[in-house]
């Protein structure tokens, strides 16, 4: 699966299907360990995938997320098809969320998904257009184990 020359794999998300809700991030994380990643990269990259999924999950119709992994880097790219995000600078700050009150009952929207994958990632990249969708671009260096 994985070589010299690095892994790319692609998944699709559905949105609002909860029920298969963190099985791409989970599919992912096995990757990782069986090619061989520190663990404490993987612990970071399943963060950041999770809280990626869960956001397209809550609000987008469906989405492509692609893993490119090499022996120096891993990127996550995410490309929803969903409302867009009106306010970036906002949905990035901790605790903003527009979560339904039917989120919120089943455990999600806490304002945490954005600003957990920021603070996972080595290097995050968001840009949404409203009303077509959003983009996550999530890098992770493989040749050190802690964010710094």
């Amino acid at each position: 699966m994985f070589c010299d020359n690095g892994l790319s794999q692609h998944f699709q998300i559905q949105g609002g299907d909860f029920s298969r809700a963190g099985r791409v991030s989970t599919t992912i994380k096995e990757i990782l360990q069986e090619v061989g990643i520190d663990r404490a990269i993987i612990r970071r990259a399943a963060i950041a995938c999770y809280e990626a999924e869960m956001n397209v999950v809550m609000y987008a119709q469906k989405a492509d997320l692609i893993l490119n992994l090499t022996p120096e880097e891993m990127t996550i790219r995410i490309e929803d098809q969903g409302p867009g995000i009106e306010d970036i600078d906002r949905a990035m700050q901790e605790g903003f969320s527009t979560a339904t009150d039917a989120m919120r009952e089943m455990g999600f929207g806490a304002g945490l998904g954005l600003p957990n994958i920021n603070r996972n990632a080595d290097n995050f990249w968001i840009g949404s257009i409203r009303g077509k969708g959003t983009v996550l671009i999530i890098t992770f260096h493989l040749k050190q184990a802690d964010k710094t």
